[in-house]
């Protein structure tokens, strides 16, 4: 019988949660766009309310906008949508307003910085800030100056993250996403 009820109210979740782009409704709901760095804590974002965590290693960032479409043209593109690309190249001011573009102006999109050791970090983490500065829906997350002075959050490769890494990415981001929405 619990299982049933359990069953009936996941359900009946899923239903509430559901949009229809067709009837202009928003969902709740948080969407991560990511690479092999946000997948590393996909459980943990999980556990703040994040409905899908959709990441692929080596991800770039020219593929988030094409992720957002792929998520609308199902009915679940959340009302928040935290793309998390840079770590595996450049991020064109072209790709990052196509993908502010795609989520539509009813949603927030949170765009995370970069910490990798790489000659593109300063580059694309100030592509992401003027991306964000140009669209009244657009945040940054400035994960790059949070975690910069915590060697403990990250592997010897200075970018994947640890499990304490992974704690305190998912909580910080979903600090920053819960103070706007």
């Amino acid at each position: 019988m619990a299982r049933r009820l359990t069953v009936v109210l996941i359900f009946v979740a899923a239903l509430a949660t559901t949009v229809s782009d067709a009837s202009g409704e928003v969902a709740r709901g948080r969407l991560g766009i990511g690479d092999s760095v946000m997948a590393g804590a996909a459980g943990e974002l999980r556990d703040v309310y994040f409905r899908i965590v959709d990441t692929v290693i080596s991800r770039q960032f020219s593929a988030a906008d094409d992720r957002i479409r792929y998520w609308r043209s199902r009915g679940k593109l959340p009302e928040n949508v935290v793309i998390h690309l840079g770590n595996n190249g450049w991020v064109e001011p072209a790709a990052c307003s196509a993908a502010v573009t795609a989520a539509g102006s009813a949603r927030n999109v949170f765009l995370v910085t970069v910490k990798v050791p790489r000659f593109w970090r300063q580059t694309n983490n100030e592509r992401l800030r003027a991306c964000a500065d140009r669209y009244s829906n657009a945040y940054l997350i400035d994960w790059y100056a949070y975690s910069r002075s915590h060697p403990s959050w990250f592997y010897s490769d200075g970018y994947h993250l640890t499990s304490t890494g992974q704690r305190a990415y998912a909580s910080y981001i979903a600090q920053r996403v819960k103070a706007v929405s």
